[in-house]
């Protein structure tokens, strides 16, 4: 099958959704798919053999984050030109809502159109006042993903119909047989994310750094991610900032080395989450997590079966569950034994295979379903109506 996947965030700014799109799109490759990706990119920026550069992206604020998008006249022709040449079975969009190339590919595209809903914002006005010019795209969509029950929602609030729900996917393998690395171990809270982005949490988590510190003056929470290192502990008092440590940006290998590695892994974000990939990522390497009740983190980790969910927002109450965890070796055990059996459902092999149930029925291939039974599977993945 020739497959297009459009990316609407710029490949060299690493988020959710991009390492979702590369992440499916090299499964993809393995099964024996022909895949072409088209997403925004800097110059210099090293891209895999799949994706083609739609051009560089600009910044702009969008659910509570900074998303750096690609969208204009130069941009629409270059959209044309790779579907035109592409000539695909099906076009998978992510993220159409948007003013980006995903926006850019719905006007162009001809042929069966699958969209995934990545975003959880139960009161984006933005979408509501865009919503005329959206329309006339988004009823060329054939079929329609939301990555949560959150994502879903958000969709069905503000731009109406439905989407089946098939969560982001994990190499589930790759993560666990990652080696631990022996200087991340003993005593460690692992932090992966944004550092300058609040909604990710790590101020929430460097508020009750004190308080865990003294319970257990041995820990040590090892921060990976770009930002401003000193702006990030300058509410710290001085003697116990040595007890972060910043790793900066780390390969997709040291990430897992890392998660293999840690006592515990905190995810402290304040909202704007509609799935975490990190708390799959984080199980998969057998890593305890202790996690802010988010609705979309809670559906991750089975209602806290398998992950301990702590207030969102509060110092206090994640101080308490990681001294509490942390001094509990045989409740970390039991996290990390319930995380591994539960990651299961997030593996490629399952996700991968719901993701091309979807297209099968929307491309041609679908014509030879019985009526009956095509309506069921309409129903299922949210389809568009046809004639």
């Amino acid at each position: 099958m020739r497959i297009g996947i459009v990316c609407p965030y710029s490949w060299d700014v690493p988020g959710g959704v991009q390492l979702h799109i590369r992440d499916l799109s090299e499964h993809l490759v393995r099964e024996g798919h022909d895949v072409s990706v088209l997403a925004p990119s800097d110059d210099e920026t090293p891209l895999p053999w799949y994706v083609v550069s739609a051009g560089r992206a600009v910044p702009v604020p969008y659910n509570g984050s900074v998303a750096r998008l690609n969208f204009g006249f130069l941009s629409a022709a270059r959209v044309r030109r790779w579907v035109h040449d592409g000539d695909f079975d099906v076009l998978h969009i992510h993220e159409p809502a948007t003013p980006s190339l995903a926006l850019l590919a719905c006007w162009a595209a001809q042929g069966p159109i699958v969209a995934t809903f990545h975003t959880s914002n139960p009161r984006s006005r933005a979408m509501i006042a865009a919503y005329p010019i959206l329309q006339p795209a988004l009823e060329k969509i054939s079929a329609r993903i939301a990555v949560s029950e959150y994502a879903r929602r958000t969709f069905v609030e503000h731009l109406g119909g439905d989407a089946v729900v098939i969560p982001n996917g994990v190499d589930v393998g790759f993560f666990a047989e990652a080696a631990p690395k022996r200087e991340w171990q003993d005593g460690t809270i692992g932090f992966i994310g944004r550092i300058d982005e609040p909604r990710k949490g790590l101020p929430v988590l460097i508020k009750a750094l004190p308080r865990i510190l003294e319970a257990l003056p041995g820990t040590r929470l090892l921060v990976a991610g770009r930002g401003d290192e000193e702006e990030a502990v300058a509410g710290l008092p001085a003697e116990l900032r040595g007890r972060v440590e910043f790793l900066g940006m780390v390969s997709d290998e040291d990430k897992a080395r890392l998660l293999r590695s840690v006592d515990l892994y905190v995810a402290p974000n304040t909202g704007g989450e509609s799935f975490g990939i990190i708390l799959v990522e984080a199980m998969s390497s057998g890593a305890p997590v202790l996690a802010s009740d988010l609705d979309a983190f809670a559906q991750v980790l089975d209602g806290g079966e398998a992950g301990q969910l702590f207030a969102g927002g509060d110092p206090d109450a994640l101080a308490d569950a990681a001294v509490g965890l942390l001094g509990d070796p045989a409740r970390r055990a039991e996290l990390r034994e319930r995380g591994r059996r539960h990651v299961r459902r997030f593996d490629w092999s399952t996700v991968g295979a719901d993701i091309l149930s979807v297209y099968e029925t929307v491309t041609d291939g679908a014509t030879s379903v019985a009526p009956d039974e095509r309506t069921g599977l309409r129903a299922r993945f949210g389809l568009a109506a046809r004639e």
